[in-house]
């Protein structure tokens, strides 16, 4: 962890989102990063947090994740505009660092929590009990939760939902909470939570940040679109989407026991215990990636499932793949080639369901490909069609690897790489049920094209 740093650094932007004031350690992250002072901010998450709030005229807080000279930074982060909307006033705190050398966070668990990050609808700042500091969204239809949290500031922020089923009782630990279904009050969709501890040990000891992200999309959107019948789908053999929740709860409580023993928070004890505990902890994470796995098997066989296609750009969602697995990609010295801005392929597919495919084909391009290597993601568009392209320079797949590559929990021979053989699987299911295409390109030794295709957006340019 960064030794020094301020509780709170503070920062100011003007008209152009230039940073103009910076405390430290704000302004050795802006010069190391190869910018200036004054000068345009380049730091992407900030300036992305900057540019909405001023936009927008309103108070954004979340947390940010920043590379510095090949270290990890996260930081929680507060922009509040100006009244006049000509700059904002920037606060940073909870200011973490991971270097090159830490052991990072599980890949998958990064995954996770940059996908829910980018579909969040209502983000919270929490403390060490989960005691609510702060809450923000922009959807019009969580307007009154908000409100209503920012009355309650200092309560259990499980106060202001209502989670699937009555066994909760307070308090509760965290990663019993983490993945909960849950209603809001105004809202008739179902929303899932995702809790991240923003501190090093004690897990929680600095609070943790809230995502809530909603299993459907908005009702009544002016960007939904009626989707296309489609042949039914035949269900197939799976957990329940009554079971997962839960599975879930005692393999969290697992993994929750195991952390307090490897943390030793209940007392000393040898070594190699608290080694046993981190590889209970780390074996139930992969079983909850595995029941989350299932439960979206079960879902894309069921008969009446029916994606919610909106207008989307699938050269935005591939730069977002790439911004949500990019540091993955550099820590194994591999180039991730997005579209670049102002290209665009607009299509008719939800958008979580788009982004869930595209970074399980880039995930599996970084973790195939050699290191050193390149991997592309190109978006075209042709008639009543938009595709985007997942290009690497791995091993490449033969004519028969291909035929099974989309199989269900096919691993092609592979063991031991933590995947469970069903993402390609999904992905082509999802494709399919948005009237679109999953398919590969590929030869023995010279990589691999997997091209998703979906219905152009024929109006986009009208």
């Amino acid at each position: 962890m960064a030794g020094g740093a301020p509780l709170k650094a503070l920062a100011r932007t003007d008209a152009r989102d230039w940073l103009v004031e910076a405390d430290e350690p704000i302004v050795g992250l802006q010069m190391r990063n190869g910018g200036e002072m004054p000068g345009a901010i380049v730091t992407p998450a900030l300036l992305e947090l900057v540019r909405k709030a001023r936009a927008y005229r309103f108070k954004v807080a979340r947390a940010i994740e920043a590379r510095d000279e090949g270290d990890r930074v996260t930081a929680w982060v507060e922009v509040v505009p100006d009244e006049d909307g000509e700059g904002c006033r920037v606060a940073m705190s909870d200011w973490l660092v991971e270097t090159a050398g830490d052991p990072g966070p599980q890949a998958e668990r990064d995954r996770q929590v940059a996908m829910a990050r980018q579909l969040a609808e209502l983000t919270a700042r929490l403390g060490p009990k989960q005691e609510l500091l702060s809450a923000d969204s922009d959807c019009p239809e969580l307007q009154g939760v908000v409100a209503t949290m920012r009355a309650g500031v200092g309560k259990p922020w499980i106060d202001f939902v209502t989670l699937d089923g009555t066994q909760h009782h307070q308090p509760v630990h965290w990663r019993l909470l983490d993945g909960a279904r849950l209603k809001l009050a105004g809202s008739s969709r179902t929303w899932r939570a995702a809790l991240v501890p923003q501190g090093r040990e004690p897990v929680g000891n600095s609070g943790f940040e809230l995502l809530l992200c909603a299993e459907q999309p908005m009702p009544d959107s002016d960007e939904r679109v009626i989707p296309e019948a489609h042949p039914p789908r035949q269900r197939g053999p799976g957990i329940g989407l009554e079971i997962a929740p839960v599975l879930r709860q005692p393999v969290s409580r697992i993994i929750a026991n195991a952390e307090t023993i490897r943390t030793q928070m209940a007392g000393p004890l040898a070594d190699e215990y608290a080694t046993y505990a981190a590889d209970i902890a780390s074996a139930g994470e992969h079983l909850l990636a595995l029941i989350d796995d299932l439960t979206t098997l079960e879902m894309v066989e069921d008969e009446e499932f029916s994606p919610a296609p909106d207008k989307i750009d699938l050269a935005d969602l591939a730069r977002r793949a790439a911004g949500i697995l990019g540091v993955r990609a550099r820590e194994r010295g591999i180039v991730v080639d997005a579209p670049k801005d102002g290209e665009s392929a607009p299509a008719i597919g939800e958008f979580r369901r788009v982004l869930q495919v595209l970074l399980n084909l880039l995930g599996n391009a970084i973790r195939y490909s050699p290191e050193g290597s390149s991997v592309w993601l190109r978006v075209e568009h042709d008639g009543a069609r938009a595709r985007v392209i997942v290009a690497d320079q791995g091993e490449g797949l033969d004519q028969a690897q291909q035929e099974r590559v989309f199989g269900k929990f096919e691993r092609l021979g592979r063991s031991g790489d933590g995947g469970s053989g069903l993402g390609l699987y999904i992905s082509r299911r999802l494709a399919e049920a948005m009237q679109g295409s999953l398919t590969v390109e590929s030869a023995r030794g010279h990589g691999a094209r997997f091209i998703l295709e979906l219905p152009a957006d024929s109006g986009a340019n009208e």
